[in-house]
């Protein structure tokens, strides 16, 4: 496995050894599931419904991963919904024989180890690595394309694509009628800044007729709503092309997203003296009004103000949460809570932080994301809404070696000041009009708060309001119907929980019932 590049998932039988080796890609793009029966037996695949066919594995539900789940819209490795099911981890390989299983990780980036390199050479050296990994992924022998979402990522991957293409590349973008949620303006700018063919799709809200393939397809409860555009956009560009590159992977290793900074940041405000923080900073913002949009300054703000006396771990957690710890507790049952074995979703993020005590707290948010985030919820995300519609996405910024490297980097190439992604933005403005690159991020995020409340709105009720949801005991009902009425009353924005706890209904009726 050391001697491999890009993404596997692959199972080898010894058949002098009477064993069985199985190994997952460093980063976690493609999925192994297994079962280890008592009698130590191992069924293994790539796909939940595969393993549940086989008469021995039970459904019998892991509460403690729904528990995770509530908390991050995913179940997080090695656990699934199902108790008797595990996934192998990314970076893992497994050994079975004579029924006795072994599991070892065998790759992880350190970030430990810094070199000395001055900004220009660290702009020549990672434009370097990038284009010889955007090539290797361009070999192929079917017709080949990009999504291009008009950010930072996709930008580059596409730019370099066309520098290296002999023909114009084919880019396929997707946005809604929401303005709030659309960056096609960007994408297209891209396009044609680099000689590209650029396909444009606006979806048009039909959750309601795709949910039903995403539920069967994930396997397990998984609410990243982003999974509806990614669904789409694989959909329509697998008309055109069996293989499209994307832009994953770079928030993790360059540092894209806001928390980086704030993570920093909450650093400097944790050392202001408490009687001033609490007395006076947390007062004063706690004061102003609950904002109605989906994206904010002063949600943000507010976040910020509420977990900035938190240590890393508790802090990281809070804003990583799609339904907040307190949230979760008024809204699941006593029953629920009896199924809990002690494990808290705060576990699966320690693990990481207690690993990096010495590195900056940068670093620290960075490698975590990696081992987290990214292989449970983004690259789950991509992988099945794309194999579901039969098209291979691949990432060249998932490359190892770019990981590898970004990770040796000094801290100010990532994070300069409040500039996140200060690198690669550099990399990206010698490719792409600056215009594209110097915003602020927006993410791959859906309307889905107007969505429940609009076209979804009797659905969410039929659901989450009836008696079959209320038997499974597992929540408060007096409180779902609270958030639900304060939602469609536009008191507060609930989508992200509502949606979470609607994702679960509809994998608890096709896998359970």
């Amino acid at each position: 496995v050391q001697h491999l590049r890009g993404m596997f998932a692959f199972a080898i039988w010894d058949e002098r050894e009477k064993s069985l080796f199985l190994a997952r890609d460093r980063v976690g793009k493609k999925p192994i599931l297994f079962s280890h029966q008592t009698n130590g037996d191992l069924i293994f695949g790539s796909e939940f419904n595969a393993l549940l066919k086989y008469p021995s594995v039970s459904r019998e539900v892991d509460f403690s991963a729904i528990d995770n789940y509530l908390t991050y819209l995913c179940v997080p490795a090695p656990q699934t919904a199902f108790k008797q099911i595990r996934k192998l981890e990314p970076g893992h390989w497994l050994l079975w024989k004579n029924g006795e299983i072994k599991t070892q990780r065998y790759w992880q980036p350190d970030f430990s180890k810094k070199i000395k390199v001055s900004e220009e050479e660290a702009i020549e050296e990672t434009t370097r690595i990038l284009r010889e990994s955007v090539k290797l992924r361009m070999i192929s022998e079917v017709p080949l394309g990009a999504f291009l979402s008009g950010g930072v990522d996709s930008s580059v991957v596409v730019a370099l694509m066309a520098q290296e293409s002999s023909q114009p590349v084919k880019t396929f973008s997707i946005g809604f009628e929401e303005e709030d949620f659309s960056e096609l303006k960007y994408a297209k700018t891209v396009a044609n800044h680099v000689g590209a063919e650029y396909n444009e799709f606006i979806v048009r809200p039909n959750a309601l007729e795709v949910l039903p393939t995403l539920v069967e397809h994930y396997g397990e409860p998984y609410a990243d709503s982003s999974a509806i555009p990614t669904y789409y956009v694989s959909k329509e560009t697998r008309k055109f092309v069996t293989v499209a590159l994307n832009g994953d992977g770079g928030d993790e290793s360059f540092a894209g997203y806001e928390r980086y900074v704030a993570m920093s940041l909450a650093e400097k405000y944790r050392k202001i003296p408490a009687v001033l923080r609490k007395g006076l900073i947390e007062t004063s913002v706690g004061l102003l009004p609950n904002p109605k949009q989906f994206r904010s300054r002063v949600k943000s703000l507010k976040r910020f103000v509420e977990s900035g006396s938190l240590d890393n771990v508790e802090r990281y957690l809070g804003w990583m949460s799609a339904i907040s710890p307190g949230l979760k507790n008024d809204l699941v049952s006593d029953q629920f809570k009896s199924h809990l074995n002690g494990t808290k979703p705060i576990d699966v993020l320690k693990k990481w932080f207690d690993k990096t005590e010495d590195l900056d707290v940068i670093d620290a948010t960075m490698l975590t994301d990696q081992m987290t985030y990214l292989p449970n919820d983004l690259l789950v995300k991509v992988d099945i809404a794309s194999m579901a519609n039969s098209l291979e996405a691949r990432s060249p910024l998932l490359d190892h070696n770019i990981i590898e490297f970004a990770a040796s980097l000094p801290q100010n190439l990532k994070v300069n000041g409040k500039e996140t992604k200060y690198l690669l933005k550099k990399i990206a403005a010698k490719l792409v009009p600056k215009e594209v690159i110097y915003r602020r991020k927006m993410g791959f995020g859906v309307p889905i708060g107007k969505w429940l409340r609009n076209e979804m709105k009797d659905f969410v009720k039929e659901n989450l309001l009836s008696e079959r949801f209320a038997k499974r005991g597992l929540f408060q009902q007096n409180k779902i119907a609270d958030i639900i009425q304060q939602h469609n009353e536009q008191k507060n924005d609930y989508g992200t929980q509502i949606w979470t706890l609607l994702m679960l209904e509809l994998w608890f009726q096709r896998f359970i019932d």
